[in-house]
Protein backbone atom coordinates (compact mmCIF):
# COMPACT_ATOMS: atom_id res chain seq x y z
CA UNK A 1 0.00 0.00 0.00
CA UNK A 2 1.12 3.17 -0.78
CA UNK A 3 2.53 5.31 1.87
CA UNK A 4 -0.27 8.33 3.00
CA UNK A 5 2.32 11.06 3.21
CA UNK A 6 4.17 10.47 0.45
CA UNK A 7 1.04 10.11 -1.79
CA UNK A 8 0.05 13.43 0.05
CA UNK A 9 3.31 15.13 -1.15
CA UNK A 10 2.97 14.18 -4.95
CA UNK A 11 -0.51 15.23 -5.22
CA UNK A 12 0.01 18.57 -3.54
CA UNK A 13 3.54 19.17 -5.34
CA UNK A 14 1.45 18.26 -8.42
CA UNK A 15 -0.88 20.65 -7.71
CA UNK A 16 1.57 23.45 -7.15
CA UNK A 17 2.90 23.05 -10.68
CA UNK A 18 -0.31 23.57 -11.97
CA UNK A 19 -0.68 26.75 -10.02
CA UNK A 20 2.59 27.71 -11.79
CA UNK A 21 1.57 26.26 -15.30
CA UNK A 22 -1.63 29.17 -15.23
CA UNK A 23 0.65 31.86 -14.26
CA UNK A 24 3.87 31.30 -16.27
CA UNK A 25 3.71 29.04 -19.24
CA UNK A 26 1.92 31.01 -22.16
CA UNK A 27 0.33 28.39 -23.52
CA UNK A 28 -0.96 26.68 -20.17
CA UNK A 29 -2.64 30.35 -19.29
CA UNK A 30 -4.63 29.68 -22.59
CA UNK A 31 -6.22 26.67 -22.33
CA UNK A 32 -10.15 25.98 -21.17
CA UNK A 33 -12.11 22.89 -20.92
CA UNK A 34 -12.93 23.37 -24.35
CA UNK A 35 -9.55 23.40 -26.17
CA UNK A 36 -8.25 20.26 -23.57
CA UNK A 37 -11.26 17.63 -24.15
CA UNK A 38 -9.66 16.63 -27.26
CA UNK A 39 -6.21 15.93 -25.24
CA UNK A 40 -7.92 14.19 -22.69
CA UNK A 41 -9.89 11.83 -25.23
CA UNK A 42 -6.42 11.10 -26.97
CA UNK A 43 -4.62 10.83 -23.02
CA UNK A 44 -7.43 8.07 -22.34
CA UNK A 45 -7.14 6.30 -25.67
CA UNK A 46 -3.31 5.72 -24.62
CA UNK A 47 -4.11 4.97 -21.41
CA UNK A 48 -6.23 2.05 -23.18
CA UNK A 49 -3.61 1.12 -25.27
CA UNK A 50 -1.23 0.59 -22.27
CA UNK A 51 -3.44 -1.63 -20.49
CA UNK A 52 -3.86 -3.76 -23.82
CA UNK A 53 0.12 -4.32 -24.17
CA UNK A 54 0.32 -4.95 -20.51
CA UNK A 55 2.89 -2.37 -20.48
CA UNK A 56 2.68 -1.64 -16.30
CA UNK A 57 5.59 1.04 -16.63
CA UNK A 58 3.92 2.70 -20.14
CA UNK A 59 0.59 2.31 -17.66
CA UNK A 60 2.07 4.57 -14.99
CA UNK A 61 3.10 7.15 -17.27
CA UNK A 62 -0.20 7.29 -18.99
CA UNK A 63 -1.68 7.53 -15.82
CA UNK A 64 0.05 10.69 -15.05
CA UNK A 65 -0.68 12.17 -18.22
CA UNK A 66 -4.28 12.12 -17.53
CA UNK A 67 -3.93 13.15 -13.35
CA UNK A 68 -2.31 16.45 -14.40
CA UNK A 69 -5.66 16.78 -16.32
CA UNK A 70 -8.11 15.96 -13.82
CA UNK A 71 -5.92 18.44 -11.95
CA UNK A 72 -6.35 20.63 -14.86
CA UNK A 73 -9.92 20.84 -14.82
CA UNK A 74 -9.97 21.20 -11.42
CA UNK A 75 -8.02 24.52 -11.44
CA UNK A 76 -10.39 25.95 -14.22
CA UNK A 77 -13.22 25.01 -12.15
CA UNK A 78 -11.28 27.19 -9.03
CA UNK A 79 -10.57 30.45 -11.23
CA UNK A 80 -14.37 29.98 -12.37
CA UNK A 81 -15.64 29.95 -8.55
CA UNK A 82 -17.57 26.72 -9.79
CA UNK A 83 -15.13 24.01 -7.42
CA UNK A 84 -11.83 23.21 -6.73
CA UNK A 85 -9.80 19.87 -6.62
CA UNK A 86 -10.91 19.46 -3.05
CA UNK A 87 -14.82 19.43 -3.90
CA UNK A 88 -14.11 17.08 -6.94
CA UNK A 89 -12.44 14.40 -4.10
CA UNK A 90 -14.65 14.94 -1.44
CA UNK A 91 -17.29 14.51 -3.82
CA UNK A 92 -16.56 11.67 -5.48
CA UNK A 93 -15.60 10.10 -2.07
CA UNK A 94 -19.74 10.70 -0.97
CA UNK A 95 -21.03 8.94 -3.86
CA UNK A 96 -18.62 5.84 -3.46
CA UNK A 97 -19.73 6.04 0.33
CA UNK A 98 -23.31 6.08 -0.38
CA UNK A 99 -22.81 3.95 -3.50
CA UNK A 100 -21.71 1.17 -1.58
CA UNK A 101 -24.28 0.19 1.31
CA UNK A 102 -23.00 -3.37 2.06
CA UNK A 103 -19.26 -1.73 3.44
CA UNK A 104 -20.79 1.28 4.65
CA UNK A 105 -23.96 1.02 5.71
CA UNK A 106 -26.40 -2.58 6.84
CA UNK A 107 -27.61 -3.96 3.22
CA UNK A 108 -26.35 -7.10 2.28
CA UNK A 109 -24.49 -7.78 -1.52
CA UNK A 110 -22.45 -10.88 -1.37
CA UNK A 111 -21.96 -11.36 -5.32
CA UNK A 112 -20.88 -8.56 -7.68
CA UNK A 113 -24.31 -8.54 -9.61
CA UNK A 114 -26.03 -7.63 -6.43
CA UNK A 115 -23.55 -4.62 -6.05
CA UNK A 116 -23.96 -3.10 -9.87
CA UNK A 117 -28.05 -3.64 -9.41
CA UNK A 118 -27.83 -1.77 -5.94
CA UNK A 119 -25.50 0.76 -7.55
CA UNK A 120 -27.44 1.64 -10.27
CA UNK A 121 -30.93 1.49 -8.21
CA UNK A 122 -28.99 4.04 -6.12
CA UNK A 123 -28.21 6.16 -8.93
CA UNK A 124 -31.84 6.45 -9.94
CA UNK A 125 -32.83 7.60 -6.35
CA UNK A 126 -30.52 10.12 -6.50
CA UNK A 127 -31.75 11.73 -9.71
CA UNK A 128 -35.24 11.70 -8.17
CA UNK A 129 -37.91 14.18 -9.88
CA UNK A 130 -35.17 15.06 -12.08
CA UNK A 131 -34.98 11.99 -13.91
CA UNK A 132 -36.14 11.48 -16.78
CA UNK A 133 -34.71 8.29 -18.17
CA UNK A 134 -33.09 5.03 -17.49
CA UNK A 135 -30.44 5.88 -19.88
CA UNK A 136 -29.46 9.22 -18.71
CA UNK A 137 -25.88 9.26 -17.89
CA UNK A 138 -25.01 7.11 -20.90
CA UNK A 139 -22.43 9.83 -22.71
CA UNK A 140 -23.54 10.67 -26.28
CA UNK A 141 -20.10 10.85 -27.10
CA UNK A 142 -19.33 7.22 -26.43
CA UNK A 143 -18.08 4.95 -29.10
CA UNK A 144 -21.10 3.11 -30.40
CA UNK A 145 -19.79 -0.55 -29.40
CA UNK A 146 -19.25 1.10 -25.51
CA UNK A 147 -22.59 2.83 -25.95
CA UNK A 148 -24.38 0.10 -26.46
CA UNK A 149 -22.57 -2.14 -23.69
CA UNK A 150 -23.63 0.48 -21.46
CA UNK A 151 -26.90 1.21 -22.45
CA UNK A 152 -27.39 -2.81 -22.25
CA UNK A 153 -26.30 -2.58 -18.65
CA UNK A 154 -28.62 0.03 -17.77
CA UNK A 155 -31.80 -1.39 -18.31
CA UNK A 156 -30.83 -4.62 -17.13
CA UNK A 157 -30.59 -2.72 -14.13
CA UNK A 158 -34.10 -2.60 -13.98
CA UNK A 159 -34.82 -5.74 -15.46
CA UNK A 160 -35.40 -5.25 -19.31
CA UNK A 161 -33.01 -8.25 -20.78
CA UNK A 162 -32.80 -11.98 -21.75
CA UNK A 163 -33.03 -14.06 -18.57
CA UNK A 164 -29.51 -15.98 -19.73
CA UNK A 165 -27.36 -16.03 -22.97
CA UNK A 166 -29.67 -18.81 -24.88
CA UNK A 167 -32.26 -16.32 -25.47
CA UNK A 168 -30.15 -13.58 -27.07
CA UNK A 169 -28.07 -16.31 -29.20
CA UNK A 170 -31.74 -16.86 -31.05
CA UNK A 171 -32.24 -13.24 -31.27
CA UNK A 172 -28.37 -13.24 -32.56
CA UNK A 173 -29.71 -15.48 -35.15
CA UNK A 174 -32.38 -13.47 -35.80
CA UNK A 175 -30.89 -10.63 -36.38
CA UNK A 176 -28.40 -12.24 -38.90
CA UNK A 177 -31.41 -14.29 -40.70
CA UNK A 178 -32.89 -10.70 -41.38
CA UNK A 179 -29.89 -8.86 -42.45
CA UNK A 180 -29.28 -11.71 -45.26
CA UNK A 181 -32.78 -10.63 -46.44
CA UNK A 182 -32.28 -6.82 -46.23
CA UNK A 183 -34.16 -5.45 -49.20
CA UNK A 184 -32.38 -1.85 -49.64
CA UNK A 185 -29.28 -0.28 -48.29
CA UNK A 186 -30.61 1.36 -45.75
CA UNK A 187 -32.26 -1.72 -44.34
CA UNK A 188 -29.00 -3.62 -44.34
CA UNK A 189 -27.18 -0.80 -42.11
CA UNK A 190 -29.97 -0.79 -40.22
CA UNK A 191 -30.11 -5.12 -39.27
CA UNK A 192 -25.94 -4.65 -39.59
CA UNK A 193 -26.24 -2.34 -36.87
CA UNK A 194 -29.43 -4.93 -34.62
CA UNK A 195 -26.81 -7.77 -35.36
CA UNK A 196 -24.15 -5.74 -33.71
CA UNK A 197 -26.34 -4.61 -31.05
CA UNK A 198 -27.70 -8.38 -30.05
CA UNK A 199 -23.54 -9.30 -29.82
CA UNK A 200 -23.04 -6.87 -27.54
CA UNK A 201 -25.31 -8.50 -25.19
CA UNK A 202 -24.20 -11.46 -26.07
CA UNK A 203 -21.15 -10.86 -24.75
CA UNK A 204 -22.38 -8.94 -21.69
CA UNK A 205 -24.22 -12.55 -20.36
CA UNK A 206 -21.54 -14.63 -20.88
CA UNK A 207 -19.20 -11.85 -19.46
CA UNK A 208 -17.08 -10.46 -21.80
CA UNK A 209 -16.50 -6.68 -22.95
CA UNK A 210 -16.76 -6.61 -26.64
CA UNK A 211 -14.83 -3.53 -27.19
CA UNK A 212 -11.67 -5.28 -25.91
CA UNK A 213 -12.74 -8.57 -27.79
CA UNK A 214 -12.97 -6.56 -30.73
CA UNK A 215 -9.26 -4.96 -30.01
CA UNK A 216 -7.79 -8.37 -29.37
CA UNK A 217 -8.72 -9.54 -33.09
CA UNK A 218 -7.79 -6.03 -34.65
CA UNK A 219 -4.26 -6.98 -33.11
CA UNK A 220 -3.95 -10.33 -34.14
CA UNK A 221 -5.31 -9.30 -37.86
CA UNK A 222 -2.47 -6.17 -38.04
CA UNK A 223 -0.02 -8.43 -36.73
CA UNK A 224 -0.77 -11.78 -39.28
CA UNK A 225 -0.72 -9.33 -42.12
CA UNK A 226 2.05 -7.19 -41.42
CA UNK A 227 4.00 -10.74 -40.86
CA UNK A 228 2.67 -11.48 -44.64
CA UNK A 229 4.10 -8.39 -45.57
CA UNK A 230 7.85 -9.37 -44.39
CA UNK A 231 7.19 -12.85 -45.95
CA UNK A 232 6.93 -10.79 -49.19
CA UNK A 233 9.90 -8.13 -48.71
CA UNK A 234 11.86 -11.29 -48.09
CA UNK A 235 10.53 -13.36 -50.62
CA UNK A 236 11.11 -10.40 -53.20
CA UNK A 237 7.63 -10.44 -54.12
CA UNK A 238 5.18 -7.20 -54.66
CA UNK A 239 2.31 -6.49 -52.54
CA UNK A 240 0.39 -4.97 -56.00
CA UNK A 241 0.68 -8.22 -58.07
CA UNK A 242 -0.86 -10.29 -55.34
CA UNK A 243 -3.98 -12.68 -56.04
CA UNK A 244 -6.66 -13.79 -53.34
CA UNK A 245 -5.20 -16.82 -53.58
CA UNK A 246 -1.66 -15.92 -53.24
CA UNK A 247 -3.08 -13.67 -49.62
CA UNK A 248 -4.83 -17.16 -48.91
CA UNK A 249 -1.68 -19.15 -48.82
CA UNK A 250 0.00 -16.68 -47.48
CA UNK A 251 -2.16 -16.25 -44.04
CA UNK A 252 -2.85 -19.75 -43.34
CA UNK A 253 1.37 -19.84 -43.79
CA UNK A 254 1.51 -17.56 -40.58
CA UNK A 255 -1.34 -19.12 -39.04
CA UNK A 256 0.42 -22.38 -38.64
CA UNK A 257 3.70 -20.45 -37.79
CA UNK A 258 1.80 -19.02 -34.56
CA UNK A 259 0.21 -21.88 -33.55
Amino acid sequence: MANPSEAQAAFQRLLGIMDDLRTKCPWDREQTAESLRKLTIEETYELADAIDSGDWDELKKELGDLFLHLVFYSKLGEERGAFDVTDVLHGVCEKLIRRHPHIYGSVEANDSETVKANWEAIKLQEKGASRTSVLEGVPKALPAMVKAYRMQEKVQGVGFDWPDGEGVWSKVQEELDELRNAATPEDEAMELGDVLFALVNYAKHRGLDPEQALALSNAKFARRFQSMEDMLLEEGHSISKMDLEGWERLWQRVKSQEA
